[in-house]
């Protein structure tokens, strides 16, 4: 019989999946800045503290750098921690363990060793936080051979994309967008993972395919559904994964429908979107194409403070349906 499923906010499924793991592996621990008394910049860990104790949800020094080299060790000795930056952006400062030490090691000392942490990141725009608080980085760490790099768009996929992390005997980035932290939906009770290195198809379609990330999965989502009633018929293939892509599930859905929109928050050169776009480029769905691909991604500039400007900076459902509506159209 299937797990009971529930209604559970982003939030609250990535602190389940944190407790399960935390229950199914005296290995698994929890550390970074805010995350004991205080339950986390956003609230995710909330009471773990007080359920598994200050030795297992530890709070750390603000010191990403020294945070994140800590959580890299513990995984090289057999631990297996849960690592959060308050802020994605705040990886540039533990960049060094990230890159040169946890994604390395296993090359430099002959797959002798693995490195199983999991760091995750609040990250993306929409809060307010301005320009040091609201990037999005994930294709940084995607560029990192030895790392995967996830973004999941749902609470069941926060949950169970976790847990497969937890698992994984490599370093894996969470990078979940602040936005979707209030976002509810179903979520089984209990264990289950959702592999990491598969797309998923959100929405069958035959006239476009949208490949989107994270919080732009909904937002093609809900332009698809406002362009059905103009009689187009979009596909949106949620990515999931950064680092290894699916690739074969974009390029079916390319060859299925022939035209591809891709569609991101972080800024727009050397963008996700690119990579997307390169893939499909190189494979025999280019012979498919009937019209350019596009690429959709953040304005080239800081995000801005001010709200309005913020929005402006990022793509939002209108720019979506127009975008889609011209490519299908032949506009472009």
């Amino acid at each position: 019989m299937d797990a009971a499923v529930r209604e559970l906010s982003y939030a609250q499924a990535i602190q389940e999946a944190m407790a399960i793991a935390m229950d199914m592996d005296e290995r698994v621990f929890l550390m970074g800045e805010d995350i004991g008394v205080y339950g986390g910049a956003f609230q995710v860990t909330g009471d773990l503290v007080e359920r598994y104790g200050a030795d297992r949800v530890i709070d750390t020094p603000i010191s990403e750098l020294g945070g994140a080299g800590v959580a890299v060790g513990a995984a090289v000795t057999g631990m297996r921690p849960i690592f959060e930056f308050q802020f994605s952006d705040f990886a540039t400062l533990g960049m060094e363990q990230i890159v040169n030490q946890a994604a390395k090691m296993r090359f430099m000392l002959g797959g002798e060793v693995s490195v199983p942490v999991v760091m995750r990141f609040p990250a993306g725009s929409g809060t307010g936080a301005a320009a040091q608080h609201s990037q999005s980085l994930e294709a940084w760490l995607g560029h990192v051979p030895g790392l995967k790099v996830i973004q999941p768009a749902t609470p069941h996929d926060a949950k169970g994309m976790l847990l497969a992390a937890v698992a994984d005997p490599d370093p894996v980035m969470i990078f979940e967008h602040k936005l979707l932290y209030k976002m509810k939906g179903h979520v089984p009770e209990g264990h289950y993972t959702v592999p990491i290195g598969k797309a998923e198809i959100r929405r069958e379609g035959r006239d476009l395919t949208i490949v989107a990330t994270s919080i732009m999965v909904q937002k093609a989502l809900d332009a698809a559904a406002a362009l059905e009633g103009e009689g187009l018929d979009i596909e949106v293939v949620d990515l999931r994964t950064i680092r290894p892509i699916d690739r074969q599930t974009v390029i079916d859905s390319v060859k299925k429908t022939s035209r591809l929109l891709c569609v991101y928050e972080a800024v727009k050169t050397l963008g996700i979107g690119a990579e997307v776009s390169a893939l499909v480029a190189e494979s025999e769905a280019f012979d498919y194409l009937d019209a350019p691909i596009v690429r959709l991604g953040g304005a080239e500039t800081p995000i801005p403070y001010n709200p309005d400007l913020e929005k402006a900076t990022v793509p939002q459902v209108p720019d979506i349906i127009t975008a889609a509506r011209d490519l299908v159209k032949g506009v472009r």
